[in-house]
């Protein structure tokens, strides 16, 4: 039975065409079962662009982005690897600083600092985000935590992001 990836991803320019084809059918080519958690706003344009069905396609899992119910099952089983990607500055900031305001970032909060899980985190931001006077502080908790940032390339495939995955 193949590895399952809790794949996340969050509304960065491009998820809505490169999500799928860039990273989540290659994660599947190279034999992982996908656990998928959208941010809200990633499964609106996902869902607006027709490409929330096509991933849908990908994986037996529910893809999701709101919490359960008190009661409900879980809809994933718990990951040993996480790839958040395509990430905000805002998500990573908030996931640097411990807050979990969507079910994606829960997910992952929940996930950060246990040494059973890997997570790796492909950020897409403006070149001037590197000079913010907090954004390093916010790479560097990640990386005392043990995720592996990769800023993705506007220009590239997303897919190289796959290549830090364990």
């Amino acid at each position: 039975m193949s590895r399952v990836l809790g794949l996340v991803a969050g509304s960065c320019g491009g998820v809505e065409t490169r999500l799928r084809a860039e990273l989540a059918l290659p994660a599947t080519e190279r034999g992982w079962r996908l656990a998928i958690t959208l941010t809200p706003t990633a499964e609106r344009w996902l869902a607006a662009s027709g490409e929330l069905d096509r991933l849908r396609e990908l994986t037996d899992l529910e893809v999701r982005s709101g919490s359960r119910l008190p009661g409900e099952p879980r809809p994933h089983p718990d990951p040993e690897v996480f790839l958040f990607a395509p990430a905000t500055a805002s998500s990573v900031a908030k996931l640097a600083l411990g807050i979990a305001d969507n079910q994606a970032l829960t997910v992952l909060g929940d996930a950060l600092g246990d040494p059973a899980v890997s997570i790796v985190v492909g950020y897409q931001v403006r070149d001037t985000r590197s000079g913010h006077p907090a954004w390093q502080g916010h790479l560097d908790a990640l990386a005392s935590a043990g995720v592996r940032t990769h800023r993705l390339d506007w220009t590239a495939p997303w897919t190289d992001v796959l290549d830090l995955l364990p």
